[in-house]
């Protein structure tokens, strides 16, 4: 938001100092000034000349001979440019100016004529980028001017940072708000010259206003709440006077003509769009607000371009059609031109998501939809017609025919809200009293109704409404006008909480020290995804590449990746902790899980000297994946190869199990059978990665809602007696899992069995097809005495037997 500092010490009777003190104080109030200009800086120099004869240079085909008079007299000046015209008016630097980037004015001669100063572009003055012809300026100028000062280019403009819940800081009244206490606190409307005072009457009415012949209706209330039209009769379309040419010039705007430049004046002073249409040129005299009609699929705007409409998008139409797209830009047929005579200047309120929706669809964005989608005052459009309208009159001529037309389906309804002052003193730290947080919030425009038991009553101005709806709201205004520095430094007594975490925060937490103790990195990625990666679309997507909330968290991760393979690290341990979204019924909110992803790719330990690089392998990933379930469910979860779970019936992240090697697989399965999270390597082809990439490893896992404690730590003296170990060599079937055997053995051995460990694998000669020999150690152990060796051996015979009765497993000969 370009604002003018002129324009803002007009509005603050008393405010003083420079720029660069209100750019300060304004940063302070949450509105950060990024930059400040003064485009006549370096233009000191430049006065406006007038062109009084034009012709052909005798000696050149490219170049024109000019008369020019400066205020010093008629010189003669060679101009290259092919726009210079006699009797308008350029900027002109006579012999010895200085042109920005310290470029010197000579007198010189010019394929034999002398040539005493130079006509300027834009781009010769630093104003634009323009170079192919003089900058014309239009209006009533004396020569020989400062060029600085007619073009009002002397002001300080200060360019605001503005978010987009602050939609009342674009406008100069907004802004002056703000700095209303550095004056003395009030914001007051500069009167115009040769203006009158207005005092219409008004035709209110819900669905229909109508006055003489001029009709205003609006079919679609949901998308328009409130619609003015005043008719102004007998304008003549002309130049603004120099002193609104050189207000627009300062906040930023250019001039145009006086009826068009008053609209914009209102715009930039109040933050309220005004249109004024050529009244003859509507048909029946008559506007309707509705949406696009199914054969009203095109239209062209005021910049000569046509656009493609669709039937949810606001029109302002005639008895005949479409005139405008409703927030964002008039139409060509209905511009005021030269030849107008009678305007109908509109002051409409529009629903801020359908300009938005309409501007995106249609790729453009004006000064109007800017403001209009981020909420304009409702409880200001009276006064900025008027204002607009005594402007008109002022600078046009002509005269207010009849009353104003006010159609009106849903009146605003300010809010009150009420401000506890122990809530302010609880939040902020220190004590505020009723009447030094009314001095605070009345010269934002809040009213203060009175207090009740500590109660302030608050009524919120129509051009807050959009973002003070809340308490906690009004806690942060007096926050930001008592001065964030303003506050004590000095840390005040507290009270530690004794409410614990909820058991699924205390579970991450477990989750994120024991994955970065592993070497990973934790990454957040946004949940915005492409169209192919969920089935909960956004209502407004910030991008169209992302129309959709993801269903799973590993597409994210395997771009993140592909991101730092692509920048040559081999080694990535990523992983990440956020929200899928699944689609429900129709007008119910999206399902919410909380998952767990990991992704590991490169060497399994980093890189020494003294030992050979290994990749990580499927068993590390395994592993990993075991831990991290064992961690979220205590026991009540278990891994099962791939195969074993059809993927398109049980699979919990759709679109995983399909990028996972079928052979080298995992599938994490509760207790009550259903799918809880898929990993294993990624197949080949499912990841962008560069030929010395090695196989990329992931795996994804649904935490639990409610997951269960954390197992108690208990304590076991060390053993007083010896244990006794047994090694077995068992013949186990290719197809079995090894896990399957480690249960049987688990559940037979008896309380005696201390510790199992699979120490070798072997297959080749003396082991049948088919079939793999497993060595496992058994280590039995008792808290009593020293076991002997027949109740060891009992314990193994019954471990054999059931293993060959339940899973076909013999011990090897």
């Amino acid at each position: 938001m370009n604002v003018s500092t002129r324009w803002l010490k007009d509005m603050v009777p008393g405010l003083s100092g420079s720029p660069k003190e209100l750019a300060e104080h304004l940063a302070l109030r949450g509105a950060p000034v990024e930059e400040i200009t003064s485009p006549g800086e370096a233009l000191g120099d430049i006065v406006v000349g007038k062109v009084v004869t034009a012709g052909q240079h005798p000696n050149a085909d490219r170049l024109s001979l000019c008369e020019v008079d400066g205020g010093d007299g008629v010189v003669q000046v060679v101009c290259g440019a092919p726009n210079v015209k006699a009797g308008s008016f350029y900027p002109f630097a006579p012999v010895g100016s200085v042109l920005p980037g310290d470029f010197k004015i000579k007198k010189a001669k010019i394929r034999g004529e002398v040539s005493q100063g130079m006509l300027c572009s834009s781009k010769e003055l630093g104003l634009g980028t323009d170079h192919e012809g003089i900058l014309e300026i239009h209006g009533d100028f004396k020569p020989g001017q400062s060029f600085v000062h007619a073009l009002g280019l002397g002001d300080a403009t200060l360019d605001v940072e503005i978010t987009a819940n602050r939609g009342d800081l674009l406008s100069h009244a907004g802004v002056a708000r703000e700095l209303a206490s550095e004056g003395d606190g009030r914001v007051v409307f500069p009167d115009f010259p040769d203006a009158t005072e207005l005092a219409p009457e008004y035709v209110v009415d819900a669905k229909e206003a109508v006055a003489g012949e001029v009709s205003i209706r609006i079919d679609d209330p949901d998308l328009c709440s409130r619609y003015l039209g005043a008719v102004i009769r007998g304008v003549a379309i002309g130049p603004s006077p120099a002193w609104l040419q050189e207000r627009l010039r300062g906040a930023g705007s250019r001039p145009i003509n006086n009826v068009v430049d008053a609209t914009n004046y209102v715009m930039l002073e109040m933050g309220q769009p005004l249109h004024a249409f050529d009244l003859d040129q509507l048909a029946g005299s008559s506007i309707v607000v509705r949406r696009a009609g199914k054969d009203e699929s095109k239209f062209t705007t005021l910049d000569d371009e046509d656009r493609t409409l669709t039937d949810d998008m606001l029109m302002i139409c005639d008895a005949g059609g479409p005139v405008a797209i409703a927030g964002v830009m008039g139409g060509q047929n209905s511009e005021v031109e030269e030849a107008t005579r009678d305007v109908l200047l509109e002051c409409a309120h529009f629903d801020p998501k359908s300009i938005r929706s309409t501007r995106k669809a249609l790729g453009m964005s004006t000064d109007a939809s800017y403001r209009f989608e981020r909420g304009v005052d409702p409880e200001g459009m009276q006064i900025a017609l008027e204002r607009c309208a005594a402007l008109i009159i002022a600078t046009a001529g002509g005269e207010l025919d009849g009353p104003v037309l006010d159609c009106s389906p849903h009146p605003f309804e300010a809010q009150v809200v009420d401000l506890r002052l122990s809530r302010v003193h609880r939040l902020l730290g220190i004590p505020f009293d009723a009447r030094y947080v009314t001095r605070l919030l009345e010269p934002l425009g809040f009213t203060v109704g009175g207090e009740t038991d500590g109660v302030l009553h608050v009524r919120v101005p129509g051009y807050r409404s959009y973002d003070v709806t809340r308490e906690v709201d009004l806690i942060e205004e007096v926050a930001r006008t008592h001065g964030y520095d303003a506050f004590p430094s000095d840390l005040r007594p507290s009270r530690p909480g004794t409410v614990p975490d909820h058991p699924l925060f205390q579970l991450e937490d477990r989750i994120r020290a024991a994955l970065v103790g592993q070497g990973l990195f934790e990454t957040q990625t946004p949940a915005f995804a492409p169209a192919n990666e969920g089935d909960v679309e956004v209502a407004n997507p910030l991008a169209t590449t992302e129309p959709v909330m993801r269903v799973a968290l590993l597409p994210s991760l395997v771009r993140r990746l592909e991101y730092n393979l692509a920048r040559g690290n081999r080694d990535v341990r990523l992983f990440e902790i956020g929200t899928s979204f699944s689609r429900t019924a129709s007008g119910c909110p999206p399902h919410e899980e909380t998952h767990l992803a990991a992704i590991v790719t490169g060497r399994r330990t980093p890189p020494h000297w003294s030992v050979a690089d290994e990749a990580l392998s499927i068993w590390d990933l395994k592993g990993l994946f075991a831990e991290m379930l064992e961690t979220a469910y205590h026991g009540g979860a278990r891994l099962l190869p791939g195969s074993e779970v059809p993927a398109s019936t049980s699979e919990p992240v759709r679109g995983l199990a399909s990028r996972l090697d079928p052979d080298r697989s995992l599938v994490a399965v509760s207790d009550d059978g259903s799918v809880i999270g898929w990993g294993g390597r990624m197949a080949d082809g499912a990841v962008d990665t560069p030929p010395w990439a090695g196989d990329v490893f992931t795996f994804e896992l649904r935490l639990p809602d409610e997951p269960r404690p954390a197992p108690v730590a208990t304590y076991d003296p060390l053993p007083h007696y010896p244990a006794v170990e047994r090694d077995l060599a068992l013949v186990v079937p290719d197809a079995l899992p090894v896990g399957d055997v480690d249960d049987v053995v688990r559940t037979t051995a008896g309380r005696e069995l201390e510790a199992l460990e699979i120490f070798d694998v072997y297959t080749g000669e003396g082991v049948p097809e088919g079939t793999r020999s497993v060595a496992v150690r058994l280590r039995f152990r008792s808290a009593k005495g020293t076991l002997k060796d027949k109740a060891v051996d009992r314990s193994v015979g019954k471990v054999l037997q059931r293993l060959e009765e339940e899973l076909g497993v013999k011990a090897r000969g």
